[in-house]
This record gives structure tokens, sequence and C-alpha cells, in this order.
């Protein structure tokens, strides 16, 4: 889930572990791949324009991060743009097809002017005609009534020992926010690493007011990564969407 966890260095580390490469990566691969130049907004790791970069795309790949922690990992992987900022600092003008948001990294967008900024600065990077790609966790299935202690998951840092790490949900869950604090321990730490999020869930219908009224129409909707119908139950909420 995304979160400002990955601030830290040796935590940033760790992020590819605690979100290995699945079907998601591919759904985007595949969009980026037919584009000739990409921004990936909240690109951490740098994982997906780097394995762009590996399957042979030849144009413009841009990273755009708020981490340093994390774009030490992606400078590492791959010759591309990696930019340290967001897009309330970054000031690109027409000069992309396709911008994603990967990693549900749209949620952390929590209030309504937040929402509008980053749309505006996505419709501003894009040429005309561009798409901008992203998902975000359906609110209809509650995600969060899963991020619970006893559902820890531990993964191995570089030197093999093992790192613990667990949710925990501020309860009562009102609106479209969920807090939750996230911790890490590992052996050799004096005391856990604990940080404090918040994400925003919001429905389809929504969404399509936000990209509405930012000049954008929704090309494509989906609930899951195969490509399956939006419904109720689906897990996810992903939107292509196209400049208007």
């Amino acid at each position: 889930m995304a979160d400002r966890s990955f601030s830290d260095v040796s935590l940033a580390a760790l992020y590819d572990q605690l979100n290995p490469w699945g079907p998601g990566d591919d759904f985007y691969l595949d969009l980026v791949m037919s584009a000739r130049s990409v921004l990936d907004v909240g690109c951490g790791t740098g994982r997906l324009l780097a394995r762009a970069r590996e399957a042979g795309h030849g144009g413009r790949l841009c990273g755009l991060d708020p981490a340093a922690a994390m774009l030490v990992q992606a400078r590492r992987r791959a010759p591309a743009e990696w930019v340290l900022g967001d897009l309330g600092s970054a000031r690109w003008e027409g000069e992309f097809d396709l911008v994603v948001m990967t990693g549900h990294a749209f949620q952390v967008l929590l209030g309504d002017e937040q929402v509008r900024a980053a749309l505006a600065g996505v419709r501003r990077a894009l040429a005309d005609g561009g798409r901008f790609a992203f998902e975000t966790r359906n609110p209809a299935v509650r995600p969060w009534e899963s991020w619970t202690p006893d559902r820890a998951r531990a993964v191995r840092d570089a030197d093999g020992d093992a790192v613990r790490v667990s949710h925990r949900v501020e309860a009562p869950v009102l609106g479209d926010r969920v807090t939750f604090s996230e911790t890490f321990e590992h052996p050799g730490w004096e005391r856990p690493r604990v940080s404090r999020s918040t994400l925003r869930f919001l429905g389809a219908d929504a969404l399509r007011r936000f990209l509405g009224s930012a000049g954008f129409t929704v090309q494509e909707q989906y609930g899951d990564w195969a490509r399956g119908p939006l419904s109720a139950t689906s897990p996810e909420i992903i939107t292509v969407a196209v400049t208007a």
C-alpha cells in the first residue's frame, strides 16, 4: 500500500520485496511500451521504467518521486530521467504521451484541491491526445479491514536478516479516508520504525467527475488486472483516461 515509510534508505531497499512484480506491473508495462514518451509519477524504485528499458523501449522515460531514498534505488537500475519532486514542483508542458501513477499512489491525494492540482499537473504534462493511467482500491470491498497486525509479513534485508512488517488501521473509519500505521521490526534495531499514513478511497463516479473537470475523458475502466469489468466486488478501479 502506498505510504511514506520508504523515505528511509534502509526501508526503500526492501520495497520491491514487499511489493513484488505482479499482474498490475504487466498491465502498466504494456502501456509504457506502446508510448514514445512516459512520465511515471511516484516512480519509487524505478522498477517499471527499468523493465521497459530492458524490454527495448528507446524513447523518453522519466520517473518522478518525492523520496530521495527511492530514487537512489532507481538510478542504479536503468538510464532514464529520475526527478526528485512532485507534480506541484514539476513544470512539464505537453511533453509526454503517457502518464502513469502505479502502486495506488493516487490515494495519497487526500483533499479535493490536492486531487485537482495533481490532475492539472498531469494534464499539463501530457500532449494532446495523451493518456493517464492509474489505479485505486475499490472502497466498496473495504480492503482496509484486512490490514491487521495478525497478517504481518516478513522479508529479508541485504544481510539476510528478517524484517517483520505489520499494519493497524485507526478506528473508526469515517468517510472516504483511512488512517493506518505501518510497523517495521528488525532484530538489529533498537526499536521498531513506525509510520502513520492516510489514504483516500474514491469511488468510480467521483473519479470520473474529477477527471472530467480536469479535461479528461475516461477511456477505459476495469475492475482487475485481467481487464475484467468494474463491479461492486472488484478489488481495483483501474482507470485509463485521455485528454479531452
